[in-house]
């Protein structure tokens, strides 16, 4: 809730006014016009999803993404109450998570998602507020996911069902796989057991041990034999979040390894994959054992790669990938899904709230104070 539904109010409010003059009175106003755009979605969920995963706001029906809730929203959206001083909201949130939320149910998630929305969710909680029930949950839900781990590899299945822990789909991807660290170590910080952080790091490491000898990884794999499936590599789906996950756990953990192994990663993608044109720098797709192109193809899920560079300090290539993504948003009126930024055709022409370009643009605002990126 809280990421795609701040960047559709952040850009209504931006193309609305006058974007070059933000005045602390207009920052302000937006700040209030922002936590009011919340509220409101707090109440249609309120109102119309109570105690289920989300609302459908066209229809007003509530739903949930397994058989049983699993409080999707509420959890999703307690920080962003913290942080917007939205007392009461947060309160109810809190009161609904600790009073209906159980773990103990025929549900059979997705392993990544339930990690990076509810373990991570809860992990933010009780860091905000100190209610130790908060770390309890993580706790349970943690441990329930633990056997889609028990791989050969180590690498982790997609799915898990959180009563049996029957596990399905061996065929993942760096993303889901890597995309975890962050999460099951804070985990392991927060309650002193380093299972947790130890599993996670062995999953990301068979990733990153099975790179190319340039130094790229595919888009799919098999966590039983760990042979690539689909041996494109690429910034965006099914990759993306390994990367970030890489730099942000060295940022977090201090943990070495992270960080050798994102150099080694940063310098393969800026060999093989940055492909310069004069609207910006994009990133193609390529073979990850060659580097030969595959595909010219970027999109929304493609725009994170700038602000990842930004933060890890490498400006001077993030200002150049924010161009372009700039260039994608504004080419186009909003930006599409997927596009060919050789030919500028759009291959995918959905928008689904995905809010990577605007944080691109944070943290390159955050590093230079340049107000371009306001």
């Amino acid at each position: 809730m809280r990421k795609q539904f701040l960047v559709v109010v952040f850009f209504s409010m931006v193309l609305g006014s006058n974007a070059q003059n933000f005045s602390e009175d207009t920052k302000k106003e937006m700040r209030e016009k922002v936590a009011e755009a919340c509220r409101h979605a707090w109440q249609g969920y309120r109102q119309f999803a109570w105690g289920l995963d989300d609302l459908q706001p066209l229809t007003k029906n509530g739903k949930n993404w397994y058989k049983h809730s699993l409080l999707m929203t509420p959890i999703d959206a307690f920080d962003t109450f913290i942080f917007l001083g939205m007392k009461n909201e947060a309160e109810e949130a809190k009161q609904l998570i600790l009073s209906q939320l159980n773990f103990n149910v025929d549900n059979q998630v997705q392993v990544f998602e339930i990690t990076i929305r509810l373990l991570g969710g809860l992990l933010s909680a009780y860091e905000l507020d100190g209610d130790k029930r908060f770390l309890t949950l993580a706790i349970d839900l943690a441990r329930r996911l633990l056997p889609a781990f028990h791989t050969p590899t180590g690498m982790p299945y997609r799915f898990v069902h959180l009563q049996t822990g029957s596990v399905r789909d061996s065929i993942n991807n760096p993303a889901e796989i890597g995309t975890l660290m962050l999460e099951f170590g804070n985990l392991s910080r927060l309650s002193g057991d380093n299972t947790y952080y130890n599993i996670a790091k062995k999953a990301i490491t068979e990733v990153y041990k099975r790179r190319s000898k340039i130094g790229l990884v595919g888009l799919k794999i098999d966590v039983v034999n760990g042979n690539w499936t689909n041996t494109e590599s690429a910034i965006g789906a099914y990759i993306d979040s390994y990367y970030e996950y890489l730099y942000k756990s060295w940022k977090l953990f201090g943990d070495k390894d992270f960080k050798t192994a994102w150099n080694v990663h940063q310098k393969a993608i800026l060999q093989y994959l940055v492909s310069k044109q004069d609207s910006g720098w994009f990133l193609k797709h390529v073979d990850m054992n060659s580097g030969k192109e595959r595909s010219t193809t970027y999109g929304a899920l493609e725009a994170f790669y700038a602000g990842l560079c930004a933060y890890s300090g490498d400006i001077s290539v993030a200002k150049q990938i924010q161009k372009a993504n700039y260039f994608m948003w504004r080419n186009f009126n909003m930006e599409p899904e997927e596009f060919d930024f050789k030919t500028n055709k759009i291959l995918d022409a959905h928008y689904i709230l995905r809010p990577e370009n605007l944080e691109s643009c944070f943290y390159l605002y955050r590093q230079t104070k340049d107000d371009r990126y306001l």
